[in-house]
């Protein structure tokens, strides 16, 4: 792949730094002061819970359970809650500037200040995708995501209340700037962590991520911290990495790691460049990289991928609901002159809850800034109509489609995506706005998630998405009856075959066709799946999914192989077979008529994960359909 040099690019029409103070420090009441008094109020009142609520205990016996068991919650779930309350704090004093919120504020800085690591446990590795420790070394710091989040955490509360601060004693600015000196700036400018991109290895969210909280760190000490000299070397090393960042991207846009990771990806991306920018000036010749092409499609990527309701296309580890926009997007858009992805964002922000528009469960203390500052505009943007056009990112081989009843996205591509499920050729279908045939996502995190018994998870596997699996033939009805029963036993079983990881296990002859009518026309997906499966008695699979619009969806297998078949379609809401089993009605949803086939079998699965319970509230279903011979076609209305 060629490397792109857009970023590098417009920083070499630069000279000289300044320092990031786009947004006010606790001195400025006049902005602070301008704040509508709604916002003002639901800030003090956030800030007076949390109060109430207690510093958790972070103990290194929950840091090593990830290595006994493979638990990353357990660590989490106290780790998280301390950034939580401290950003409560912070946004309460500087907006109501009595000191009444400081001992609290100066308990929970100090908290993180002492923490042996910033890291995570799954973190914990020298080397990419190596073994981590089983113990932190304070005396080799790892920049790993909360590392660096942890180090924007305090810088970006000692900037915005280091006049107060410096009234108490200079030592807590000391403190903090030790910590950064330590954990971020040497290990930073010294080392080469595998995140900063070499050319060499693809990149993914870590990489724009990480960036960003660096530069925050960096261009909030105050003026003469660094020298000129140092200052420019940050900037140089961050719009390389970005670079690298933008190397796995098409023109397209396209986010190979989906729309949950947008969050973490290309919202990122525009946190290093609104901070490069802010240093160089909002008049620099910095500020064109907004209107590049890459950057505007990377941008406008979460609206395209939107269905309704709060549901997004998901694919991989990414969440059917991962949530609503905020000012990030909103700001995004005004940086790109996007009209339709800032009103995107506020009329989600206008749908939301007061806790939700505080945007409470954020780590990320300059996130909250952003918020706080947008605020107002939000709440009164104009809103922008019209659904987005149907969209093929080539890209990642995905293909969105949509009129008034449904959405309909199909992916082609391969199986080497980031947060990589095995799904080529998988298809998801919302029936007005409901969720009809499914991708479930990812469960919990753990230590098994990002191991080399990642497919043995039932959610990653190609059989728990809506794809054919082969069993052979002269086992055909015995492995069937118990499919899907262990998946973990099925991914090793030499009988049954499942998808493979990896990028040779992809689509070929891939063609799209757009309609770009909302209600007439037609959009549709073609490929033939054969090769990502690894056996030779897969000779093909070719599946053609249309959106027939104003009318239906419309999927054509056509295959041929030395093994028996079976698809699986996945449902939300509870299937019932009729008519001589080849119509299946999905309750409150819609049907699907079956010619070539008839249903063996429906499974039934409750969602007992957490994170899988974010998303889906009740048990989903698996539809288990035999093709009477080599061709099936589902009409589904």
């Amino acid at each position: 792949m060629e490397h792109r040099s857009i970023v590098e690019e417009y920083l070499k029409k630069t000279k000289g730094a300044g320092l990031y103070d786009v947004y006010p420090d606790i001195s400025d009441r006049d902005r602070w002061d301008a704040l509508s008094d709604t916002l003002k109020t639901s800030l003090i009142n956030a800030g007076e819970e949390a109060l109430k609520e207690p510093w958790t205990q972070l103990l290194i016996s929950d840091f090593r359970e990830f290595t006994k068991t493979g638990n990353r919650v357990q660590f989490e779930d106290k780790y998280f809650p301390r950034r939580r309350k401290l950003n409560k704090l912070v946004m309460a004093e500087c907006v109501e500037n009595k000191g009444r919120f400081l001992d609290a504020i100066l308990d929970g800085l100090y908290l993180i200040l002492e923490e042996t690591t910033w890291c995570l446990p799954p973190h914990t590795s020298y080397e990419r995708d190596a073994s981590q420790e089983t113990m932190p070394d304070p005396t080799r710091p790892i920049i790993d995501l909360f590392d660096a989040e942890s180090g924007a955490e305090i810088a970006v509360c000692e900037y915005l209340l280091r006049p107060v601060f410096q009234k108490i004693s200079p030592y807590i600015s000391l403190y903090v700037n030790e910590r950064l000196k330590e954990r971020i700036f040497e290990p930073y400018l010294n080392q080469h962590f595998w995140w900063m991109g070499n050319g060499k290895e693809p990149m993914c969210n870590w990489t724009v991520w990480c960036t960003q909280n660096v530069l925050l760190c960096a261009f909030t000490r105050p003026e003469g911290f660094f020298s000129q000299e140092i200052m420019r070397t940050f900037l140089e090393k961050a719009a390389l990495s970005c670079d690298y960042f933008l190397d796995e991207y098409g023109d397209d846009g396209g986010c190979d790691e989906g729309a949950q990771y947008y969050t973490h990806a290309g919202l990122c991306l525009y946190g290093c460049l609104e901070v490069m920018s802010g240093v160089l000036g909002k008049e620099s010749p910095f500020t064109g990289v907004f209107a590049d092409k890459l950057i505007r499609n990377v941008a406008n990527y979460i609206v395209k991928m939107y269905v309704g309701n709060g549901y997004y296309v998901n694919f991989a580890d990414c969440s059917a609901l991962p949530g609503k926009r905020t000012a990030r997007e909103f700001l995004f858009g005004k940086a790109t002159g996007d009209e339709v992805l800032s009103s995107f964002a506020a009329e989600d922000f206008k749908t939301e809850t007061a806790d939700q528009k505080l945007i409470s469960d954020e780590i990320n203390l300059f996130y909250h800034v952003w918020q706080a500052f947008a605020y107002d505009e939000m709440a009164i943007y104009k809103k922008t109509e019209g659904l987005a056009e149907d969209t093929f990112f080539e890209s990642v081989g995905l293909l969105v489609a949509r009129d008034d009843t449904y959405v309909l996205a199909a992916k082609a591509g391969d199986n080497a995506d980031s947060h990589n499920h095995n799904d080529v050729g998988s298809f998801t279908v919302y029936k007005g706005g409901k969720p009809f045939l499914i991708d479930l996502g990812v469960g919990t995190y753990t230590k098994k998630t990002f191991s080399d018994r990642r497919y043995e998870l039932w959610t990653m596997q190609s059989q728990f998405h809506n794809l054919p699996t082969f069993i052979d033939s002269e086992v055909f009805d015995d492995k069937v009856a118990g499919l899907g029963r262990d998946s973990e036993s099925d991914s090793h079983d030499e009988h049954v075959y499942m998808q493979h990881d990896g990028e040779k296990y992809a689509a070929r002859d891939v063609k799209c066709l757009l309609s770009k009518n909302t209600n007439s026309g037609i959009s549709s997906l073609s490929m033939d799946i054969a090769d990502a499966y690894e056996s030779c008695r897969i000779k093909s699979y070719k599946r053609d999914i249309s959106l027939n619009k104003g009318a239906n969806i419309v999927v054509k297998d056509e295959f041929e192989a030395d093994a028996g078949c079976i698809l699986s379609l996945m449902t939300y809401e509870k299937p019932v077979v009729s008519g001589d089993r080849s119509v299946i009605s999905v309750e409150n949803t819609g049907k699907i008529s079956i010619d070539g086939g008839k249903v063996l079998e429906i499974q039934e699965y409750p969602i007992t994960d957490e994170r899988l319970a974010l998303a889906w509230k009740h048990e989903v279903y698996r539809v288990l359909v035999k093709p009477d011979d080599r061709k099936l076609k589902l009409t589904i209305e």
